[in-house]
């Protein structure tokens, strides 16, 4: 990539020549690249671009937004390999993974809206009215670290598709695929304007971008203390919002459940990215007679698990994406011990070996209170918390117990019980005795986790407005 040192504006690579921020790798904490720390002129200017761009976009035809949607999935396919490289480095997750997952989604998400979109109803009758489904505007995306590109391709895809124009801030902690997506239209036949990145801080770019006047909408996937504050000024400016934010998924393991796979398909997902998920099943609900021996089971995972390089074959567990994101991961590990939970396996001590990284042992809790902090807060990394229950329906309270509700999952021998006690979550989504993700179905949370669905029809429908014709 040679344009990291640049943003992307009205279709050209406009050089920066201000401060630029540092991205690290995380096996060694070395300076990998270098990107621009942009001011709220270039925001500006971006925006201005986006709004400028709109009136043709949203006019042009559904073929045509297709046309370009299928030149960048031949892109993404293309440059597969580098994105996973990419992003293995600046994230953590092991190489063979950033392949499957990383590179991978944003291919199969524009997949999925290339098959979708020829016989979506952007009219539709209703009496003697046609409905008509009209794109917003312009479209202001932010989006976080831990997944860079398939959050980005999640908004991007069907906010072009709704005929949107779009200004992108992506993460400055994993911005590169971000770099490699606009390389990659920047080759298709979209208009200029159509889509514009600009690269910087939350506080100043992500600022300028959240209120400005000409954008009509604000798609965020992060924190839920940022999309809190995204909220509360779209209001200002009735802004419409997607917030796809925090989470603390339970695993409910029901007493007629397979134990040992139970806790093994739980704390591989609490694993995935270092933990670095926002659907992370991180609390793991067992019945107390059964405490003890998940405790077990989980410890002898934990103690297995092939810690290293990002970009070795035979690493199972990755660094984590930042300095920061060490200190606060390690900082809730000993809020463990000192709350009282039962510290099974791993700890707050550095990896031996591994010490000049981002590196945290993959660690399990027994006997965690349900309301202590490490239960109840966010802790974006490989901690897995055991809380025992008496009753089904403790479990249901526990597992509903906090201001999250992203995502989920029960396992039982009893495929139907399983679905009733799945029915009583109050989250967006629940993995019922290990069901597979489905990029078909809607993604977003309850509560603290959202507002607003990603995915299918519903992320489609979350770039659109509906205008009713009288006839």
């Amino acid at each position: 990539m040679n344009n990291l040192s640049k943003n992307y504006i009205n279709g050209q690579w406009v050089d920066w020549s201000g401060d630029t921020i540092d991205v690290h790798e995380g096996t060694k904490g070395e300076v990998i690249a270098k990107v621009p720390s942009s001011d709220r002129a270039a925001m500006e200017q971006a925006i201005d671009a986006a709004d400028a761009a709109f009136e043709s976009w949203s006019e042009t035809p559904l073929e045509q937004r297709i046309k370009v949607i299928k030149q960048l999935h031949e892109g993404l396919q293309k440059r597969a390999p580098e994105i996973a490289q990419a992003v293995a480095r600046e994230v953590g997750m092991p190489i063979k993974l950033a392949g499957m997952i990383q590179a991978g989604m944003p291919m199969k998400v524009t997949e999925t809206y290339l098959d979708m979109l020829p016989d979506y109803p952007f009219t539709e009758k209703s009496g003697n009215s046609e409905v008509q489904y009209t794109p917003v505007g312009v479209v202001g995306c932010i989006t976080p670290w831990n997944y860079p590109l398939h959050q980005v391709i999640l908004k991007v895809v069907p906010a072009l598709a709704a005929g949107c124009t779009i200004v992108l801030k992506p993460s400055e902690v994993s911005p590169q695929s971000a770099f490699i997506l606009a390389e990659i239209l920047d080759g298709t036949d979209l208009p200029k304007g159509v889509f514009n990145m600009v690269c910087g801080l939350g506080q100043e770019v992500g600022d300028t971008l959240i209120k400005h006047p000409k954008v009509r909408m604000v798609s965020f996937t992060g924190s839920t203390r940022t999309g809190n504050l995204i909220a509360h000024a779209a209001a200002d400016d009735f802004k419409r919002i997607a917030l796809e934010m925090g989470g603390k998924s339970a695993s409910v393991v029901l007493p007629d459940a397979d134990l040992k796979e139970s806790v093994k398909g739980t704390f591989m997902n609490c694993l995935m990215n270092s933990g670095q998920t926002c659907t992370a099943l991180t609390r793991m609900l067992v019945h107390k007679d059964q405490h003890d021996q998940a405790c077990e089971i989980a410890g002898g995972i934990a103690n297995g698990v092939v810690l290293g390089d990002p970009l070795d074959e035979n690493t199972r567990l990755g660094p984590l994406a930042s300095a920061d994101q060490l200190d606060k991961v390690r900082d809730y590990i000993k809020l463990g011990v000192e709350e009282g939970a039962t510290l099974v396996a791993g700890g707050a001590d550095a990896p031996e070996g591994l010490e000049d990284g981002y590196f945290v042992k993959p660690t399990v809790f027994g006997n965690v209170d349900p309301n202590s902090r490490i239960a109840q807060e966010e802790i974006f990394g490989p901690v897995l918390c055991i809380i025992p229950y008496e009753t089904e329906e403790e479990a249901i309270r526990i597992a509903n117990g906090t201001p999250y509700g992203l995502s989920g999952a029960v396992f039982s021998g009893d495929q139907d019980k399983a679905k009733k006690v799945a029915g009583k979550m109050r989250t967006g989504q629940v993995f019922v005795n290990g069901g597979a993700f489905n990029p078909l179905a809607p993604f977003g949370g309850f509560g603290h986790s959202g507002i607003g669905r990603e995915f299918g029809k519903w992320g489609l429908e979350e770039f659109l407005e509906v205008r009713a014709l009288q006839l």
